[in-house]
């Protein structure tokens, strides 16, 4: 393996995506927003991490114009409370025992697996369709993302058998539908730099212009980190 291979490989599987499940996502958690539903996000291992992050973006990367951003809880983050429910219950219920507390129905559940076969996540999936939660899944695999894509109300499938690609096309996805979610909620249309050719140009973005998002820069959502 080389570096480019690494990113030739990482390509290849990021045009194997489905837009128009990407799509439904950025719909569901739109209307969660506009509704004020709550979010909860998990995950286990480098999935744990996505799902913080994914908590942080929604929190605060979305916001514009003095808005608010999203009522977004991670359940990977309350270090306290997993470890008693693991030591005390079982770790199949650390996600679950969190989400008897706080679900209500029609808020949006989001499990990260790169395999779509996590005990936990599926355990907390089952309890959120059973409170009549919305579902959504970014898993990943070959064989069309494991029992948690089949389970889920909305799934985003990595095609892929390689746990690196799928764990950094999930981070990729994070940033995608923040980016979106942004423009859609708070901005409206904007301008974009695009560079083709080696040209660089500034073009009219529409608001909820997806077809383009893979490949342009958004100057917005400025941090100082």
């Amino acid at each position: 393996m080389t570096p480019r291979g690494y990113l030739v490989g990482l390509n290849s599987i990021v045009r194997g995506l489905s837009e128009q499940d990407i799509e439904r996502v950025i719909g569901v958690l739109e209307e969660a927003y506009r509704r004020g539903r709550q979010v909860f996000v998990m995950g286990n291992g480098g999935s744990a991490a996505t799902a913080s992050h994914f908590s942080c973006d929604l929190a605060k990367t979305v916001q514009a114009n003095g808005k608010p951003g999203f009522r977004v809880i991670s359940l990977t983050d309350n270090v306290a409370l997993m470890t008693a429910l693991g030591n005390d219950v079982g770790y199949e219920d650390v996600f679950r025992g969190q989400l008897a507390n706080l679900l209500r129905p029609d808020d949006v559940v989001v499990g990260i697996s790169g395999g779509g076969r996590s005990p936990s996540v599926l355990k907390a999936i089952r309890f959120a369709r059973e409170k009549g939660a919305t579902t959504v899944a970014l898993t990943g695999m070959v064989d069309g993302g494991g029992p948690l894509a089949k389970l889920v109300d909305h799934a985003i499938v990595v095609p892929s058998s390689n746990y690196q690609y799928i764990e950094d096309v999930h981070l990729m996805l994070v940033h995608l539908m923040t980016t979106i979610l942004r423009q859609r909620l708070f901005e409206g249309p904007s301008t974009v730099k695009v560079v083709e050719e080696g040209q660089e140009t500034v073009q009219e973005n529409p608001g909820g212009d997806t077809a383009h998002a893979y490949s342009r820069r958004y100057d917005s959502a400025p941090s100082a980190v």
